[in-house]
């Protein structure tokens, strides 16, 4: 069983900064690439940030210049650090993952989600 577990969430002052991390733990045979989304109250979840297996990074346009994804493959895990925070990026942050298991010679796999952490942007 794989699982994703965010942390970092939080209340944040306008203009300030956070670090979101997310961990993923159970039988892991690689992970290709790890995005975050988000959703406000009211609105549809959408892309913050991805990264991909080859490196390649970036950030969508709600957020672009104020974020920065990273990821650490020995742990397994990904970063996502925000700046000069707005009050409407207030919302559950999610990571997001697609994960390759390997029950036995096969390898499978996984669009993987976590349970998400609030990010709260009020002065």
């Amino acid at each position: 069983q794989v699982q994703l577990v965010e942390s970092g969430g939080g209340l944040v002052h306008p203009g300030g900064s956070l670090k979101l991390s997310c961990a993923a733990s159970g039988s892991i045979f690689a992970i290709s690439g790890w995005n975050w989304y988000r959703q406000a109250s009211g609105k549809e979840r959408e892309l913050v940030a991805t990264i991909t297996g080859g490196g390649y990074r970036s950030c969508a346009d709600p957020v672009k210049g104020r974020c920065s994804i990273s990821r650490d493959n020995a742990m397994n895990t990904v970063s996502l650090e925000m700046y000069s925070l707005k009050p409407e990026d207030t919302a559950v942050y999610y990571c997001n993952a697609n994960i390759a298991t390997r029950p036995g010679d096969i390898i499978h796999e996984m669009d993987v989600w976590g349970k998400g952490t609030l990010v709260t942007v009020s002065s």
